[in-house]
């Protein structure tokens, strides 16, 4: 029974897939704690909706619907908008939360200013959180709100973010951003915001103090993250926003000055959209090479070939749900590698047919077994890898050059060598015999 639930439940994956918004699926788990409402948030859940996704709630310490069965997850994407909650359900713990991005289930996380089992994982994604306690405070520019509230402007270099979208209003928790490539930093905190356990201007004496001691300790600036995601290797990715009011009506409904309305609605759809898979999704459809002038695929090349490589590379399209031919990339490269790269060159798209990348060169004129490699990493883009096994070897016995050019004055050395010895060799022999003649006469005359 339990083989043929597993077995039911695989294909309703795959039949929600072929229907998805999302690259990866449609389903939705939303996992709300008590003190918050799903009216709080109307204005996210049902843009969510209308881009064909289904909802499911639960609450964090509920046994149903469980996110997985039998080690196999029962939904696409999970939203944890649980902030301050310190105890889960059994299906819902720190290592069950990377288990499922390792399933390549999308998550998106919310935090607080409370320290809780959600804000400890933070660090296994290479985000360094402040004290508890110490939300991100901004006294500028001037306003009626408290200082927690902080309008805070998209940068127009933002990732997948709608362009000339308003600047958004952020409540909650900071965080530091670690060299890992594998985060992707969306929103950084405003130059003079910083982190402090008071709402006061008090709590600027702890930067001044923190500066003084050469920034131990100091939380504070631009070089802080308020909203960032992260791709795990295998292409799950997840997303750390620092506070759960990014989502929420009022906030989507706020003016961040007089005139001009915020851009959380917008900014969060956009932000679940990478989360979900729905932005800057890639794959390889395929590969080819062959030899110049030939169209399969040989065993094996001789050093000094010359060989054709082609990929073809998709591009997720989610208003169509189709995978449509992507030729967008001028940083593609191809090595050719054997321990280490022979070659390494630019692998540049083909003109005139769409998602097509090309490239011819020689072989190195050195044998052995050698692969052609894509490793293409774009912090925000799905990671492209494919390696290919070919071997090269030495030309045969009859496919060397019967004379080499570069070769004649030895040629020519040892031609001169022999005829010099034939003709010596006659010289010797035939005054040898003269000699002879020459005695044997003078003998008989005596």
């Amino acid at each position: 029974m339990a083989r043929w639930l597993s077995f039911l439940a695989q294909v309703a994956a795959f039949a929600s897939l072929a229907w998805a918004n999302s690259s990866t699926g449609d389903s939705v788990l939303v996992v709300l704690e008590k003190e918050l409402q799903r009216e709080q948030f109307s204005t996210f859940f049902n843009g969510l909706e209308e881009r064909g996704y289904q909802l499911t709630f639960r609450e964090p310490k509920a046994k149903s619907p469980a996110v997985s069965d039998a080690d196999i997850p029962q939904f696409s994407h999970v939203i944890l908008f649980s902030p301050t909650t310190k105890s889960y359900a059994d299906d819902i713990t720190p290592q069950s939360l990377v288990s499922l991005l390792a399933s390549n289930v999308n998550i998106i996380f919310t935090l607080s200013p409370t320290q809780t089992p959600i804000s400890s994982l933070a660090s296994e994604f290479s985000l360094i959180l402040p004290p508890p306690h110490t939300p991100l405070l901004s006294h500028f520019p001037p306003r009626d709100t408290p200082p927690t509230t902080i309008p805070i402007s998209i940068s127009a270099n933002a990732p997948f973010v709608t362009p000339g979208t308003s600047p958004i209003l952020f409540s909650g928790v900071p965080h530091a951003l670690s060299t890992n490539p594998l985060v992707v930093p969306f929103v950084h905190a405003p130059p003079e915001s910083f982190a402090a356990e008071s709402e006061s201007d008090g709590g600027a004496d702890a930067v001044v103090d923190a500066a003084e001691k050469g920034g131990e300790g100091l939380w504070a600036g631009s070089s802080m993250g308020v909203i960032t995601g992260f791709q795990t290797k295998g292409g799950g990715r997840a997303m750390w926003v620092g506070g759960v009011d990014v989502f929420s009506d009022d906030f989507a409904q706020s003016e961040v000055e007089k005139g001009v309305k915020s851009g959380n609605a917008q900014f969060s759809q956009d932000i679940a959209a990478w989360t979900f898979q729905e932005t800057g999704v890639l794959r390889i459809d395929n590969t080819t090479h062959h030899k110049v002038g030939e169209v399969s695929s040989p065993e094996t090349y001789t050093v000094n070939d010359r060989i054709v490589y082609t990929t073809h590379i998709s591009k997720y399209d989610p208003t169509s749900s189709k995978w449509v031919p992507y030729s967008g990339l001028t940083d593609l490269q191809l090595e050719f590698t054997m321990l280490d790269p022979h070659i390494r060159t630019a692998l540049k798209p083909l003109a005139g047919v769409p998602g097509a990348y090309q490239l011819t060169f020689r072989a190195p004129d050195r044998h052995g077994v050698f692969k052609f490699v894509i490793d293409y990493k774009r912090k925000g883009w799905s990671h492209l890898s494919s390696a290919i096994t070919v071997p090269v070897v030495p030309p045969r016995h009859d496919g060397y050059p019967r004379f080499l050019s570069a070769a004649w004055p030895y040629y020519a050395g040892a031609m001169s060598t022999s005829v010099g010895f034939v003709l010596f060799s006659a010289l010797w022999l035939a005054g040898d015999v003269r000699d002879g003649k020459k005695a044997k006469g003078k003998g008989k005359a005596e």
